[in-house]
């Protein structure tokens, strides 16, 4: 049977941590501080340990994760995730970092790889030789973030090449700074280009520069963006934007780490990591003959999605409170609050230009303001229309729990883990739930759940 310590200084989440792992047949020890869980590893063994990543100690779950990482996998929790928590995870050798609140198939999911394929590995993650990270500018908690978080940290320190999808206004060029902040080459230059921008013509001698007399203006050599990049990160931006002639000049180089300056003869060796953004469907675009499939396989190493804000509204009330801090500052304003109706309409609505329409709302509601308060008649009209105030209805705060199971799940959970700790009785599941066996059986036939004779069952079962 394999052994579990989970770590965490609230004893309930951690009761019932150990519950849920309990009841898939692992054992399962707990511990309420660092030097409670240091003395229980020292008295015994254990297969996995999964410890909150912020006790309320001295010493953190990071803490933890250094001096147990080599007997064992560490599995981290958080109820604040951030990019930097998810890069020092990852740089400290965490096996996952998993954010509260969280999903019982996703915990379980995740200890059964750690135990599974953990002791394939040795203790300890891959270094990455930069200073410590600055605090991230990307904000949210919600599990699609976190996942992403997770993936930035994975693909930082590596040297391949990166292509970043989502909508417009998502904040893909924000998620290429941080795959380049938390690289090592974190201190070289990050070097933005919009290829849907430009012309051509004048991307090409933007990115790749030129040699005098190359064409009329061109009064002397110049440096394009890829050199300029040496040492740190050119990111391409709407990669999709690009002509077929363009394209074919970028996959030569990135195959040959090669570039040739227009009217030059001779090719000049670069050294600049790519990342790549798009918010078209390029795997689709390569189907219709519109993108080179040798560029998006080159280009394609690995992808990160940045999710629409509709898709994580739990984030909404966090990122509207950090733009609002910023549009103060813009609109020479102090003391300013987001009422709860106004965030029931931020949360309400669908955002189809992301997070880039919602800096644009808070700065508005910012400047319209008449009080202390931003009131939803603050908001733009959009966020007034009769759909949005009738989708607001519901409080934000519902928003934030919108990946929690529900009731009946919570129930359907718990008469499965009471069946299986009694070894599938139908009289002691009844009597520790409380009911009677018409409602248990009620209960079974509601969820699906089968109520097979067992061994342990006494007459009449």
């Amino acid at each position: 049977m394999k052994r579990i310590l989970v770590v965490d200084d609230d004893r309930q989440a951690g009761d019932a941590l150990k519950e849920i792992l309990a009841a898939q047949g692992f054992w399962v020890a707990t511990a309420q501080t660092p030097e409670q869980a240091v003395e229980a590893f020292a008295r015994e063994a254990f297969d996995l340990v999964i410890s909150d990543l912020n006790l309320e100690a001295s010493r953190t779950g990071l803490d933890l994760l250094k001096q147990f990482r080599a007997q064992c996998p560490v599995i981290l929790i958080t109820g604040f995730g951030t990019l930097d928590a998810a890069v020092r995870a990852s740089r400290e050798g965490a096996w996952d970092l998993i954010s509260k609140p969280f999903k019982v198939r996703d915990v379980i999911a995740a200890v059964r790889r750690a135990l599974e394929q953990g002791g394939n590995r040795e203790g300890g993650g891959p270094g990455v030789a930069t200073a410590a990270p600055e605090e991230s500018g990307m904000v949210g908690r919600s599990p699609l973030m976190i996942e992403l978080y997770k993936e930035i940290a994975r693909v930082a320190p590596s040297k391949s090449t990166v292509l970043i999808s989502g909508e417009s206004g998502t904040g893909k060029e924000l998620v290429a700074r941080s795959v380049h902040e938390h690289s090592a080459r974190g201190h070289g230059a990050f070097v933005p280009v919009n290829c849907g921008a430009l012309t051509e013509s004048l991307l090409e001698a933007e990115l790749f520069g030129y040699v005098k007399g190359s064409f009329t203006g061109a009064h002397g050599d110049r440096r394009g963006l890829w050199e300029e990049a040496e040492g740190g990160t050119l990111f391409l931006d709407e990669i999709g934007e690009t002509s077929p002639a363009t394209q074919v000049k970028l996959l030569r180089a990135l195959q040959e780490k090669e570039i040739r300056r227009v009217g030059a003869t001779r090719n000049t060796r670069v050294d600049a990591r790519v990342v790549a953004a798009t918010n078209r469907n390029l795997k689709k675009e390569v189907e219709q003959g519109t993108f080179r499939e040798d560029l998006y396989y080159r280009l394609n190493v690995f992808t990160l999605h940045v999710p629409s804000l509709r898709a994580r509204r739990g984030d909404i009330p966090l990122l509207a409170e950090r733009l609002l801090r910023r549009a103060m500052e813009n609109a020479a304003r102090v003391g300013l609050r987001l009422t709860e109706a106004s965030l029931r309409a931020l949360v309400a609505y669908d955002w189809p230009g992301n997070v880039r329409e919602l800096e644009s709302a808070v700065e508005y509601a910012a400047l319209h303001a008449r009080g202390d308060e931003i009131q939803p008649e603050d908001l733009p009209l959009e966020l007034r229309s009769p759909e949005v105030r009738e989708a607001a209805e519901r409080s934000p705060l519902a928003a934030l729990f919108d990946d929690l199971p529900t009731l009946d799940e919570l129930e359907r959970r718990y008469l499965i883990h009471v069946l299986g700790v009694v070894g599938g009785s139908k009289t002691k599941t009844a009597s520790v739930m409380g009911v009677d066996r018409r409602t248990l059986y009620r209960m079974a036939e509601r969820f699906k759940v089968g109520l097979a004779p067992g061994e342990n069952d006494g007459p009449g079962e």
